[in-house]
């Protein structure tokens, strides 16, 4: 059952199709969630990354909304545009027993991952020490996927 907590998904059928009134409404959520008030994540101050800007709009965006290996080739992901939402709702309800929390390293740097496993979704911050960015967030469908999680879950302490 999803928590209650959850905002509706942004269905690109309210805009009839159009999808330039879609991604603009899509980056109003965005904005409305992450850059119009300070937020607070544990006791952290929650930033942004928003260099590179791409067609005015920030780098956390894009990569929220998008899915790829190679940065400059990424594709926009519907799913992910549908739940922009989702991750500051996570923000809002970190505490909820409901989320899987734990930390893990890449590239020397420890990434905080919050996964709602009933509404199959990872939402993933930087901690840079004094701050958090929201680094990434997207859906989890695959059985595989999930199995994994709930292993990386497990294997590092998570609450």
């Amino acid at each position: 059952m999803l928590p209650d907590w959850l905002p509706e998904l942004i269905l690109l059928t309210r805009y009839n199709g159009d999808w330039d009134a879609y991604i603009d409404a899509v980056h109003e959520e965005f904005c409305r969630g992450f850059l119009r008030e300070k937020l607070v994540y544990r006791g952290k101050r929650v930033g942004l990354k928003r260099h590179p800007l791409e067609n005015g709009r920030e780098a956390t965006f894009w990569h929220m909304v998008s899915t790829g290996p190679v940065e400059d080739q990424r594709q926009i992901d519907l799913r992910r545009c549908e739940r922009i939402a989702w991750p500051r709702a996570i923000l809002d309800n970190c505490d909820d027993p409901c989320l899987k929390t734990w930390t893990e390293f890449y590239n020397k740097e420890p990434r905080i991952h919050i996964w709602c496993e009933a509404a199959e979704y990872l939402f993933v911050l930087a901690d840079r020490g004094e701050y958090v960015l929201p680094w990434t967030a997207y859906p989890v469908t695959q059985l595989h996927m999930k199995k994994k999680l709930l292993k990386r879950w497990q294997a590092n302490g998570g609450t």
